[in-house]
């Protein structure tokens, strides 16, 4: 197969948030390093939140003055307001992205916002950008196929915030199974839906794999003419407001499977399970993702 498919690199953010251990912002900047240095071309480096709340996300702005410009790369900004707008615009993202939950529940919760006041902060950033400048604006629907505290998200929620994002011609939207319920099927009918929805603006999906059903959903997200997938290096992440919630599809695990199918990712896999591996040590653990663990096959012979 010739079809290249685009993993968006959000270690140094969703893989960070939720770890017990802080790193400091000369370790979050190297693991930024080796990350681009095996081949991650776009990747989540910031959150512009406050820092009481994640204090593992404190720094963004020292760690964004610690990355030399480089314009084949794109350094993103988790942004959930207008305040985070405004610090990602100072800091120089080449991206920003802006979370909008599909559930009051979880939005007041993580976001101390409804659906509706998220929705009306990702217009006035749009409205802003139009007039003012700024990068480009993706937007990710977090708890897109199930919340913790309200359960079960009708698929007619996905489409309403699909459609007002399309609206407001925002450049890349993602729907993101925080607390990994989803399965394969559901991710089909959800991707096809979202598409019809959005009209020309690109899909990112974005699995966590707390049932073990991650690389499963992002096989389907492919079949169903998704190009774009979030990952972590060493299957870190998770969040700090949905409970037993573990972490993000492993990046090392999504290039394995894809390449081994045929696809081209651009990554170097043996340097991602030696980033996998130095950063877990970091952070006192093992790496959650399995080729990290288990090796490449076929084995390299020295």
């Amino acid at each position: 197969m010739s079809r290249h498919i685009e993993i968006v690199e959000v270690g140094p953010r969703d893989g960070l948030q939720n770890e017990k251990s802080l790193l400091s912002v000369e370790q979050k900047i190297e693991f930024i390093n080796r990350l681009e240095a095996n081949g991650a071309r776009r990747m989540e480096t910031v959150s512009f939140v406050n820092p009481k709340r994640v204090p593992q996300m404190a720094g963004a702005e020292e760690v964004m003055a610690g990355l030399p410009a480089d314009k084949a790369r794109s350094r993103i900004g988790l942004v959930l307001n207008e305040r985070g707008w405004d610090r990602c615009v100072a800091t120089g993202c080449d991206e920003a992205n802006v979370v909008v939950c599909a559930t009051d529940g979880f939005g007041i919760r993580n976001q101390g916002a409804s659906v509706d006041e998220q929705l009306a902060a990702l217009s006035a950033i749009a409205g802003r950008k139009a007039v003012e400048g700024g990068p480009p604006i993706s937007m990710t629907i977090s708890v897109a196929f199930g919340c913790p505290f309200d359960g079960e998200v009708p698929e007619e929620q996905i489409v309403r915030i699909v459609r007002h994002a399309a609206d407001l011609k925002i450049d890349e939207i993602a729907l993101a199974d925080t607390i990994g319920v989803a399965d394969p099927w559901t991710v089909r009918r959800r991707v096809e839906a979202a598409k019809k929805a959005a009209g020309s603006v690109k899909l990112r999906m974005h699995f966590h794999d707390t049932r073990n059903t991650g690389i499963a959903n992002a096989f389907a997200s492919v079949e169903a003419g998704v190009d774009i997938l979030d990952a972590s290096c060493g299957g870190l992440g998770g969040c700090p407001f949905a409970p037993d919630a573990t972490g993000n599809i492993g990046t090392e695990d999504l290039v394995y499977m894809l390449e081994r199918a045929g696809y081209s990712t651009g990554y170097d896999l043996d340097g991602l399970i030696v980033t996998a591996r130095w950063v877990s040590a970091l952070l006192g653990k093992p790496p959650t993702a399995a080729v990290s663990r288990a090796g490449v096959f076929p084995a390299k012979v020295a």
